[in-house]
């Protein structure tokens, strides 16, 4: 019933979004023009200042300028059509064209994605990005059809690493007995258990109110998390050991793109991997100056001597598990690993 129910909010706010905007239910772009648009509406749960929002809204700006019109990504922030999992089920069923989820979240409809929400797939950042911008990863993305969405573009969420009120997390005997709240992914869940800590799942709105009432003793996320989420006034230790790079994807539904002309879709993938180009500088700068603010007004002492061999050994067994039970997390990884 909460499915039908979120599909039905969609329908509704959807049709109020496309009132008055030249709306003809053109619905392949050979047959769009620019009286007569074919219209992709984009749902996602983020804020109008968040990085990734000002990045889909840039890819927005550059399909309709490049295609003189003929299509328009309306995009519907805030949460409007409800949760990342509400919308992927309302793209699954032709309500809206688009959203952007964490990557894991596709798990439920291909499950190499479950790899991403693996610890230590990548060694560092810069490995992140040769990696997620190789021609194998796109080949990925664009292998899903059958499963009912492509992945346009990825855009980076940082290195996650835990942060507890005030004790240090250099190696993985450290969290024993803490704990600690992590995103409500199987992969997240079982991660902590191998680490030793006690995962509790939980959305991300309730961890400072948990934090502060002691239901938690701390909780994993990028140094950004510590300002915009306030954590900061909470947890004074930082510790990078960035278990986890866990990006977020836009998708499309595969009954849209197969609409779209090949020529169409070639400019909405290189106004997608523009966007992506540029958020990247985007969270390089949010990042900074969220460590920046983090130590000088709220005293957040950051502890890089973490042994992250250590850690890796400590979830080796846990990866392997998933290429056990899901073949297709095994492919992913083989995937990044030719990549040179």
């Amino acid at each position: 019933m909460k499915k039908i129910a979120a599909i039905m909010v969609a329908l509704g706010v959807a049709a109020m979004s496309l009132t008055g905007c030249s709306q003809s239910g053109v619905s392949k772009s050979a047959d769009a023009t620019p009286e007569n648009p074919m219209i992709l509406t984009l749902a996602h749960g983020l804020s109008e200042t968040h990085t990734v929002h000002i990045a889909m809204s840039e890819f927005a700006d550059k399909v309709e300028e490049r295609t003189n019109g003929r299509i328009q990504v309306r995009i519907l922030p805030n949460g409007q059509l409800g949760s990342e999992n509400e919308n992927m089920e309302q793209l699954m069923a032709g309500v809206i064209s688009m959203t952007k989820v964490s990557a894991p979240g596709l798990a439920t409809y291909n499950e190499s994605y479950h790899a991403f929400g693996l610890p230590y797939i990548f060694d560092d950042t810069q490995n992140f990005y040769h990696v997620m911008d190789s021609q194998q990863m796109q080949d990925f993305f664009l292998s899903s059809e059958d499963d009912g969405f492509v992945t346009l573009t990825y855009y980076t969420s940082g290195a996650r690493s835990f942060y507890t009120k005030d004790k240090a997390i250099r190696t993985p005997a450290d969290l024993k007995g803490l704990k600690i709240r992590v995103q409500d992914m199987k992969s997240q869940t079982d991660m902590m258990k191998a680490l030793g800590g006690i995962p509790v799942a939980m959305s991300y709105g309730d961890v400072y109110t948990s934090l502060q009432t002691g239901i938690i003793d701390g909780t994993e996320n990028n140094e950004t998390a510590l300002t915009t989420g306030k954590h900061g006034e909470i947890c004074k230790v930082y510790s990078t050991d960035q278990h986890a790079m866990i990006p977020d994807v836009m998708v499309m539904s595969a009954k849209v793109w197969k609409n779209i002309t090949p020529e169409d879709q070639q400019i909405i993938l290189e106004a997608a991997h523009e966007s992506t180009e540029s958020h990247k500088i985007a969270w390089d700068t949010a990042i900074e100056e969220a460590i920046e603010e983090a130590k000088t007004t709220m005293g957040v002492e950051f502890v890089d001597d973490v042994d992250k061999d250590a850690f890796r050994e400590a979830t080796s067994g846990m990866i392997d598990e998933y290429c056990e039970q899901y073949p297709g997390v095994q492919t992913l990884l083989d995937i990044i690993d030719s990549v040179e």
